[in-house]
């Protein structure tokens, strides 16, 4: 009966309301409140128009020229897909005036196929607005109060103890960084020349403790690793890598002797046969390996120093 009413757009005695967003005894200059109508039992097939608010109400009273819509109620209608809604629309509205008000009533348009609209109209509200009180004893307002201090509290003070930490630990790590290179370069100025390196390694596999069988295969990849490792750092590839003869393919390209080419050459074939298959080398063969390779690192770094002189 009432879903009727509406629709033949009789001006409704009630479903208006007032309520205060912060609620209090009484409504005071520069509170704000809702203004607003419900709705029960609306078929969702309506559609439900709301008038433009201007923000200005008059009496010193603004609105927030924006509907706030909601459904509060959802029923379902057996043996139909319709559904019957409760629905609320409100205004956020602030006095800015004291005295006693009737706010202007409210409205809404339901608009039909025909091009027929009923009008809802709504029992207005009123409303009392109070100002903020005196202090009777002196009956002088009070000022302003001051900004209100809190002490600082752990949670606040986190995130800058932790920045500091993470700043603290950038710039030690910048500083490692910084100090560990520098270390690096002091270390590569003062670091022994490749041909004074390779003559120590040598010089420690002097005598014939190394000779025995079971002990040549020590003996003969010491050797060649520290002629792989001079090698490297006097001719710039990357003998230690590097098979044989694809060493050899690339020092032939150099200024190496060729008699001394090919004593090396034979050394290194020697190791291999030592190291992968398992022949024993005689004590003739033995005792050559080092005067080899000494005369070999000496030879070449004679040339690089006469070349050096050369420029």
């Amino acid at each position: 009966m009432k879903i009727l009413i509406l629709i033949l757009g009789i001006l409704l005695k009630d479903g208006a309301f007032l309520t205060q967003s912060t609620q209090r005894d009484s409504v005071l200059v520069g509170d704000r409140l809702f203004y607003g109508f419900t709705m029960e039992e609306v078929p969702d097939s309506v559609r439900l128009g709301l008038p433009e608010v201007k923000p200005d109400m008059g009496g010193g009273i603004l609105a927030l020229p924006m509907w706030q819509i909601d459904t509060l109620k959802i029923q379902k209608i057996k043996g139909s897909n319709e559904r019957l809604l409760d629905l609320k629309a409100s205004l956020a509205i602030q006095p800015f005036e004291e005295g006693s008000f009737v706010l202007p009533p409210l409205q809404a348009f339901i608009p039909h196929s025909d091009g027929s609209i009923d009008t809802l109209v709504f029992k207005p509200c009123s409303l009392e607005v109070k100002a903020m009180p005196i202090d009777t004893a002196t009956f002088v307002p009070h000022d302003i109060k001051g900004q209100e201090t809190y002490p600082v509290t752990f949670t606040e003070v986190l995130p800058w103890i932790l920045g500091a930490i993470l700043l603290g630990l950038l710039i030690f790590g910048i500083v490692k960084f910084v100090a560990s290179r520098r270390r690096k370069a002091e270390e590569a100025a003062h670091k022994d020349p490749p041909h004074i390196v390779a003559l120590r390694k040598l010089d420690g596999y002097r005598g014939e403790k190394f000779w025995a069988p079971e002990k040549q295969k020590i003996f003969y990849s010491g050797v060649t690793d520290t002629l792989r490792e001079y090698i490297a750092a006097r001719y710039g590839f990357g003998a230690m890598e590097m098979t044989t003869a694809e060493i050899f393919e690339d020092l032939g390209k150099t200024d190496v002797p060729t008699d001394l080419y090919t004593e090396l050459k034979d050394l290194f074939v020697l190791s291999d046969f030592v190291k992968f298959a398992k022949h024993t080398a005689s004590d003739q063969e033995n005792a050559g390996v080092l005067p080899l390779a000494v005369r070999f690192v000496t030879t070449t770094y004679q040339a690089e120093v006469e070349e050096e002189a050369k420029q």
